[in-house]
């Protein structure tokens, strides 16, 4: 089923990321994690659909969107130029990824999207304990929501920069070294979130590293 559902706000999170609220349908549900296929109301973009991932909180009057904008795309460069009252269509919610336990969630860029609202709910229930969130970017300034996940996890949010030299950060991809490094507890649960590249590579990496199938949640 497809919803049309009218933006309440728009505003920026970093240069190229937005945040996008929007009406919550009747009834509509989702568990923190899931996306949904999303497009444009307008002339030309209703069938360009996206696959986005909700941030907000399940119980939240409203429903909130992590919108990355990618530079050649069209559909989400064309979120740059939306604007209050303007529609979107959204379909049902679906994911495979959803929490099961404390464990290590490992995100690469816009991949932290499906732990927002994952993160926000544990934090609200107070189960932040034994979590931990690991972030590669290419700098600085593409870090999303950097206060909030300090604010909620302290030294358990482990941010690391690919392409910018910085005292403030760690250096380097999240491979071998750096799961070696600041996995202290092989036992819990691996969240995994990327590109494909990488989403794979982590997971191959992990699994080098003894950690098994049933730990491992991503999109599949």
């Amino acid at each position: 089923m497809t919803h049309t559902v009218r933006i309440i706000a728009v505003d920026n999170i970093t240069h190229d990321v937005k945040r996008v609220l929007i009406e919550k349908p009747l009834d509509y549900h989702f568990e923190p994690g899931q996306a949904t296929e999303v497009a444009i109301n307008k002339p030309g973009m209703e069938n360009q659909k996206r696959p986005f991932t909700f941030t907000s909180l399940p119980a939240d009057d409203h429903l909130e969107l992590v919108v990355k904008m990618y530079q050649g795309e069209g559909v989400t460069q064309a979120f740059d130029e939306l604007n209050t009252n303007d529609e979107l269509l959204i379909g049902e919610p679906w994911g495979s990824i959803s929490y099961k336990g404390p464990g290590y969630f490992i995100a690469g860029g816009a991949g932290v999207t499906p732990f927002i609202s994952i993160l926000r709910k544990l934090e609200a229930d107070g189960k932040l304990e034994g979590q931990v969130l690991m972030l590669s970017n290419k700098t600085e300034k593409d870090i999303i929501l950097e206060v909030e996940f300090r604010q909620m996890l302290g030294l358990k949010f482990i941010n690391t920069l690919t392409q910018e030299q910085n005292d403030r950060y760690f250096q380097g991809r999240i491979d071998k070294n750096f799961l070696e490094k600041f996995v202290t507890d092989y036992s819990g649960y691996f969240y995994v979130c990327g590109t494909q590249g990488m989403t794979k590579d982590v997971i191959k990496t992990l699994k080098e590293l003894g950690v098994k199938d049933d730990q491992l949640v991503y999109e599949k």
